[in-house]
């Protein structure tokens, strides 16, 4: 835990500073969880921009927002959540999501922890058999699929071990939290 807060004060004086203006508007709060109630599976633009961010700042490819309605429930028939490309066998995709989790969880400037990721509206990631959720304050709880009974039983995707999602209020999805300020 130590470890973590340290690295990320100094991915925060590093890699956001000078600070941009969004950073000087109010932070959000961490954010709840809000279910999939409806499909619309068109991608939310806010979800396209935090997409298209990633990809550029650290790499990979994007997999996919949106997904056809049937089914359960998710974040993507809404098009508010995203995969990215990223495999836990290989150490370039391993490295590319430490680096975005530090960002994500660095405190800024103002003492405000996991800055970015409040100010995006994540509302959870789920990576290599780990959930990371805004309503935990992004502390690592195993996760395991409801679609396996146990671990050794389910596919590397249903692990989230050859992909990183991530899943955004809906707010952030339509681009209406303080990181969007300027870019849509």
């Amino acid at each position: 835990m130590v470890v973590r807060r340290l690295l990320a004060a100094l991915v925060a004086t590093t890699l956001l500073v000078p600070a941009a203006a969004w950073s000087r508007a109010p932070i959000e709060a961490y954010a709840p969880y809000q279910p999939a109630t409806r499909c619309a599976p068109a991608a939310k633009p806010g979800t396209q921009v935090l997409a298209r961010w990633t990809v550029g700042r650290y790499g990979g490819r994007l997999i996919g927002i949106s997904r056809a309605c049937g089914g359960s429930r998710s974040e993507h028939q809404e098009g508010r959540a995203f995969d990215w490309a990223a495999d836990v066998r290989r150490p370039a995709d391993r490295l590319r999501v430490a680096r975005l989790m530090l960002a994500l969880f660095a405190t800024d400037g103002a003492g405000n922890p996991d800055a970015l990721a409040r100010r995006m509206g994540i509302m959870y990631l789920i990576w290599n058999d780990r959930i990371y959720s805004a309503w935990d304050g992004f502390q690592p709880r195993p996760y395991l699929s409801s679609s396996c009974r146990t671990l050794a039983r389910c596919s590397p995707t249903l692990r989230h071990r050859d992909h990183l999602h991530v899943s955004l209020t809906r707010g952030a999805g339509q681009g209406h939290t303080s990181w969007y300020a300027g870019r849509l």
